[in-house]
Parts: C-alpha cells; sequence; structure tokens
C-alpha cells in the first residue's frame, strides 16, 4: 500500500497531496470505487452536493473498513444553496446523505460573484467550522478579488481553494497568490483530459522516468505542491495514480511543463459561471 504525500493547511491540519475525485462518478459505482481506492491507500475522497453520490461515498468509507479518522472526506455547497441559512441547510442536508456527524473540509464550490451571496455562505461555513460540523473550510474556483473580498469582509483565509489546473491551464498568477496567502492549491481535471499526453515534455519525462504520462503530470502537481484529485473507477488506474513518491522530475523537466500553459479551460469561466 502506497501512503500518500501530504500537505500542511492554515489551520494546522493536513490534507492528503493526491486524492480520488467522483465527479461523474455514477451513483451506483461510487461506494465501490471509494472502497476500492481506500483499501489500496488513499485517504483522501473529495465530493460534492451536486455529484449526486454522496449516499455512495459514505457507504465506500464504511465498507472500507477504515477508522472514520483516517479517511479526509470534502465536500462542497453548490451555487443554489448560497446564503446564511440555506448554506448551514445544505451541509446538514450532505451530512445526512453521507451519514457522517462532521466532514473534514466543506468548500464554497463557485464563487457565483454575479449572486452576491458567497461571503454570507462563508460566514455559514465559518459557523459551521466552529460547531464542530466541518473540520476545515475552503472555496472552490475563487478568483483573486473573490478571495480579497472573503479575508477583508471576515479575517478568515480558506485553508484551500480548488481550482482547475493542468499542464495547458497553469494559473501561475494565483498560484502565487495562494503561497502569498497560505491557501493550499488543489487541482480538479488535474490530467486535463488527457490533452497533454502526447507533448513532448509529458511524453519525454515518462521515457526518462519509466512512468505513464499520467504519472508524469500527477508528479508535476505534487512538485508545485499542490493537492490533485484524478478520477477513476479502474482500481488498476486508481493504483497507478497513487504510486508517485518513488520518482521525481528534474528541474529541465519542470521548466519544459511549464511551456506548456496555454491558458485553455476544460470548465466554466470563475468570473461569470451561476
Amino acid at each position: 500500500m502506497t501512503k500518500p504525500l501530504r500537505l500542511r493547511l492554515n489551520d494546522g491540519r493536513h490534507i492528503p497531496a493526491i486524492g480520488l475525485g467522483i465527479w461523474q462518478v455514477p451513483a451506483v459505482a461510487t461506494a465501490a470505487t471509494v472502497s476500492s481506492a481506500l483499501q489500496m491507500g488513499y485517504r483522501l475522497v473529495d465530493g460534492a452536493a451536486i455529484y449526486g453520490n454522496e449516499e455512495g461515498l459514505g457507504q465506500g468509507l464504511r465498507a472500507s473498513g477504515l477508522p472514520r479518522d483516517e479517511v479526509f472526506v470534502t465536500t462542497k455547497i453548490w451555487n443554489s444553496a448560497q446564503g446564511y441559512d440555506s448554506t448551514l441547510a445544505a451541509l446538514d442536508e450532505s451530512l445526512g446523505r453521507l451519514a457522517m456527524d462532521r466532514v473534514d473540509l466543506c468548500l464554497i464550490h463557485w464563487p457565483c460573484p454575479a449572486q452576491g451571496r458567497f461571503i454570507d455562505t462563508w460566514r455559514a461555513l465559518i459557523r459551521a467550522r466552529d460547531d464542530g460540523r466541518v473540520t476545515s473550510i475552503g472555496v472552490s474556483n475563487f478568483l483573486p478579488e473573490h478571495l480579497e473580498r472573503l479575508v477583508d469582509a471576515t479575517g478568515v483565509v480558506p485553508a484551500l481553494n480548488q481550482i482547475e489546473l493542468n499542464p495547458r491551464l497553469q494559473q501561475a498568477e494565483l498560484r502565487a497568490l495562494h503561497d502569498r496567502m497560505g491557501i493550499v492549491t488543489q487541482s480538479w481535471t488535474p490530467l486535463g483530459q488527457g490533452a497533454s499526453f502526447d507533448a513532448a515534455p509529458i511524453r519525454n519525462a515518462a521515457l526518462r522516468s519509466g512512468r505513464t504520462p499520467a504519472q508524469v503530470i500527477l508528479r508535476w502537481h505534487a512538485q508545485l505542491g499542490c493537492s490533485a484529485l484524478p478520477r477513476s473507477i479502474r482500481p488498476a488506474r486508481q493504483a497507478e495514480n497513487l504510486a508517485l513518491c518513488d520518482f521525481a522530475l528534474t528541474d529541465a523537466e519542470m521548466a519544459a511543463i511549464a511551456t506548456l500553459d496555454e491558458g485553455v479551460r476544460c470548465g466554466p469561466d470563475p468570473a461569470v459561471f451561476q
């Protein structure tokens, strides 16, 4: 069993550097997918209310036989639930579906700036953290202006910002801001839907290290200091994605991968998505 690297959050807790993403995992397959991943060494499962499979996440954790405290569980507040009271209600609904009394991390899924409710949503998460329903709190898809507004309004810095990040969308300026603010960067769609697998810097690093393109990209995330959330329902691929601790990319390989940045998104633009 491989133990993933861990990153320190600004609240003193730690999060695994590699986790299992369950976006688009069918609800009927989620329990088996989560249980398989946990048994092979994953200790972070990233869920969300909108994914429609929180019940399976909880079932898979229990089926794995692992103690609850050994698994880092994330959920998220969806856009339509933003606002103070509605966020607290949505969190309670997620906890009910998970059959848990707390989650390790709860995120605001998108800033939805046109709604103008993410500060109230953040205040609700602060309350939930203080009440013990959430251990750590953070955000997802937040841009610099959204982060600055949160901190100016509440004085509470998110522990983590989960953003789209892969070789074609490297978000260097946002990552640098995270470093200055003490926010962990977490990468969704970390493999960029495979669009960079055949790029020369990835291919060359894979040949040199004897690893797959996916492993090279996930190791790139780890060496950037990010937590990454690859998704797979296949045990063999889950194991491949986790096996990152016994090799490293060279400085020259990291520099070559940096040249692949095109600013191309797979998902929505956080500035306008509602």
